[in-house]
């Protein structure tokens, strides 16, 4: 608490001094409110010179499709397997490409003999073989084209074609035996073939030589 006032100068002192105090806080005040003023001042100017302000619209969230996988066409299918079996044809005439000898050889142009007699004698391990047994001829062909299609895929050089010899068909005649010949020589990746020897089967078999590299 201040002291008590002595004199008249004292007092005169004061009240100049709460005049000033009174004086700061009415200027201060009038800035304030200068400032408010000049505020919404500009605001107003701000709001007249855009217009009215709509909010802009959210679009809704889009979410991609995951793609599913193409279907197989049917008819992709029936033409494949339509052109498997028209690769290998019965009206093919393979008299003329076949060896003279008794188990109707067959070697393809730049085939040396050397590399049918190593044939005849198992020079090269059979990679894998071919059942054909009671198949019927167009069972038989479409397995075979599947078969050596798939002898491509694997590299195998060397395979075993058994197609029988035909005591369990009509008239007990090699039925397949001729037709499997006949379907051989239609491929080119197959570069060789003869009867296979009594131990693999005989005039029931044959040994196919394919495409690769032949080894020596």
């Amino acid at each position: 608490m201040a002291g008590p006032i002595k004199d008249f100068s004292a007092l005169k002192s004061l009240r100049k001094e709460i005049k000033a105090q009174d004086e700061a806080r009415q200027a201060a005040a009038a800035e304030t409110k200068r400032r408010e003023q000049e505020a919404r001042r500009d605001a107003d100017i701000f709001r007249s010179s855009i217009g009215n302000v709509k909010p802009l619209a959210v679009p809704p969230k889009f979410t991609p499709a995951i793609p599913r996988p193409l279907p197989i066409a049917r008819q992709h299918l029936a033409d494949e397997q339509a052109a498997l079996e028209e690769s290998l044809s019965d009206d093919f005439n393979i008299e003329t490409l076949l060896d003279t000898d008794e188990t109707l050889s067959f070697a393809r142009n730049g085939i040396g003999p050397d590399v049918m007699r190593k044939l005849r004698r198992g020079h090269w391990t059979i990679q894998q073989q071919l059942d054909l047994h009671g198949l019927r001829r167009e069972e038989a062909r479409e397995a075979l084209a599947e078969f050596l299609r798939l002898a491509a895929k694997r590299g195998w050089r060397c395979v075993r074609i058994i197609h029988g010899k035909g005591l369990g068909s009509i008239n007990k005649e090699p039925v397949l035996k001729s037709k499997v010949r006949n379907w051989l020589v239609q491929k080119e990746e197959v570069l060789a073939f003869c009867q296979a020897t009594a131990a693999e089967g005989g005039s029931g078999a044959l040994l196919v030589l394919l495409k690769g590299q032949v080894a020596t």
